[in-house]
């Protein structure tokens, strides 16, 4: 009867980490497109930005020209009142007035030319950025295609695996079923092993005497006192038996403790 049970929680050993490891990777798949999808919406708020700073740049530009037509019109105009001055005063204010404005010009004319190189620029990212979004966006869409028909597929495993769970499971008892998918969940897949030389080969440490002959008699389900997985007793992988003192058991708890803090 025991020895069925055993066999029972071996085979669900299999089904439920494998159930586990599916359960983790279903959810794991949003994660793999949060990096991508985080880099697109990096890229659309970047290309509004630069979007709104071709338009500030053009804006610029423009008050730049008009400010640089006055400029000019002004010079012109001083240029043409030198032919009706009459004094020397007059000439070297208005020759002031010329130089002034054509300083004014030549500023303007650098600044706009640097506005316009920058301008160009930004079209230039602008439409780098734009052609990046398309293929990010491509890329995305083709992930999540991936993703979901990935976990369409793991979906179907899952369910075959608690299909099988559930033909496994009747006739054990519920309490130790709740603790031993508890040990699948905590102990990496690992919920059934074998007692070697008074040693539990998931935790290795040295158990009882009294308790690891309990174990070899096979009357019952015990847990180990250490890592809490269900114990058996394998003669084939048991090289020798041993069979201890009270005195003796109590040497051994020292030695795990021992163990425990190394």
């Amino acid at each position: 009867m025991i020895q069925e049970v055993f066999d029972k929680l071996r085979t669900l050993q299999d089904i439920l980490s494998k159930k586990h490891e599916i359960e983790r990777d279903i959810t794991e798949i949003p994660k793999a497109l949060t990096t991508k999808t985080e880099l697109l919406t990096r890229l659309k708020k970047l290309y509004i930005e630069k979007n709104s700073l071709i338009e500030e740049t053009r804006s610029e530009l423009k008050g730049l020209r008009i400010r640089l037509d006055e400029a000019e019109r002004r010079r012109e105009e001083y240029e043409k009142q030198m032919d009706l001055i009459k004094t020397q005063r007059e000439y070297e204010a208005l020759d002031k007035e010329i130089k002034k404005a054509t300083e004014k010009e030549q500023q303007y004319r650098k600044d706009i030319f640097r506005e316009e190189k920058e301008l160009e620029e930004l079209i230039f990212a602008l439409e780098r950025d734009e052609k990046m979004i398309a293929q990010q966006e491509e890329e995305l869409h083709n992930e999540q295609e991936k993703r979901k028909n990935e976990s369409q597929e793991k979906e179907e495993l899952l369910s075959k695996l608690k299909a099988e769970e559930k033909n496994i499971t009747p006739g054990l008892d519920e309490e130790i079923l709740f603790k031993f998918e508890r040990i699948i969940r905590s102990k990496a897949g690992l919920g059934i092993v074998p007692v070697k030389n008074s040693v539990c080969t998931g935790c290795h440490m040295i158990l009882p005497a009294q308790f690891v002959n309990d174990v070899r008699d096979g009357e019952d389900i015990f847990f180990c006192p250490y890592c809490s997985r269900v114990l058996f007793f394998d003669e084939e992988e048991s090289s020798e038996v041993f069979s201890f003192s009270d005195e003796d058991s109590g040497s051994l708890a020292d030695l795990a403790d021992l163990d425990e803090e190394e």
